[in-house]
C-alpha cells in the first residue's frame, strides 16, 4: 500500500507516517494543500489520509479538486472538526471516510485497510493500461501470454505511468517520487530507464507506447 500523509502538524504528521512505515506501508507526506493537491492528482496512490485546515488549500477544497480530475483515490480524512456538518461537507466534498482527533492507531489502520479493500476504482494488486498488466506484488508487466520482471526503478517509473492514466508525469516527477531527488538522480537516470521500458514493452509485442512530450515530460498511449 502507498499512502500519501496530508497534515499541516508537522510531528503528527511525522508520526502518522511511522505508524503507516511500522505497518509495511509506504508514505509521502507534505504539510500544505497545493502540494497535496499536485500529488493526490498523480493518481499513484492507494489511499490519502488528508487534514481539513492547511495552508494554501484546505482539504476540502483538495479533495473537491481531485475528483474533478477524475482521480478516484480513497480519501481519509482526519481533522480536528468533529461536528455532523463539518463531517458532511467532508464527505460530500468527496471524501470516503472522515475521522477525527485524537484517534486510536488500530481505528486508523483498520479504517484504511477498509478504505483499500473496496472494489473498482482501486486495484490493489494489478494495474492495466491498454493491453498491459503491471503485477504491483511480483513487479512483473505482461501483455496477453507474454511477461517480463522489472526491476525496483523500472517498476517505480511504470507504476507511475500506469497511474497517470494517460495524464503527462514530468520527469522532475519521476526524479522526486522515484529517485528521491538525490544528488545521483538526473534526468539522464529517468531517460535511461523509459528506454528500458520502452524495450521490455516492444519484447512484450505491446500495443501501448510511452510517449515523450518535449519540455513536459511522458505518457502512456496506445497505438492505433
Amino acid at each position: 500500500m502507498y499512502v500519501l500523509v496530508v497534515e499541516d502538524e508537522r510531528n503528527l504528521a511525522d508520526a502518522i507516517c511511522q505508524i503507516l512505515k511500522n505497518e509495511g506501508i509506504k508514505t509521502d507526506v507534505t504539510y500544505d494543500g497545493m502540494t497535496a493537491l499536485t500529488l493526490a492528482k498523480s493518481g499513484m496512490y492507494d489511499a490519502i489520509v488528508l487534514d481539513i485546515m492547511l495552508p494554501g488549500m484546505d482539504g476540502i477544497e483538495v479533495v473537491k479538486s481531485v475528483r474533478r480530475s477524475g482521480v478516484a483515490t480513497p480519501v481519509l480524512m482526519l481533522t480536528a472538526r468533529t461536528s455532523t456538518s463539518d463531517k458532511v461537507t467532508g464527505l460530500d466534498a468527496g471524501a470516503d471516510d472522515y475521522m477525527t482527533k485524537p484517534f486510536e492507531v488500530e481505528e486508523l489502520l483498520a479504517r484504511l485497510r477498509a478504505l483499500t479493500r473496496r472494489t473498482g476504482d482501486v486495484l490493489l494488486e494489478e494495474a492495466t493500461f491498454g493491453d498491459l498488466k503491471l503485477d504491483l506484488t511480483t513487479h512483473d508487466l505482461s501483455c496477453g501470454e507474454r511477461s517480463v520482471h522489472l526491476s525496483g526503478k523500472e517498476f517505480e517509473v511504470m507504476r507511475m505511468l500506469m497511474s497517470s492514466n494517460a495524464r503527462v508525469v514530468s520527469k522532475q516527477d519521476l526524479l522526486t517520487r522515484v529517485w528521491g531527488g538525490g544528488a545521483d538522480a538526473s534526468e539522464n537516470s529517468v531517460e535511461a530507464y523509459v528506454s528500458f521500458l520502452r524495450k521490455k514493452m516492444n519484447h512484450l509485442h505491446s500495443v501501448v507506447q510511452i510517449t515523450t512530450l518535449r519540455m513536459l515530460g511522458y505518457r502512456l498511449e496506445v497505438l492505433e
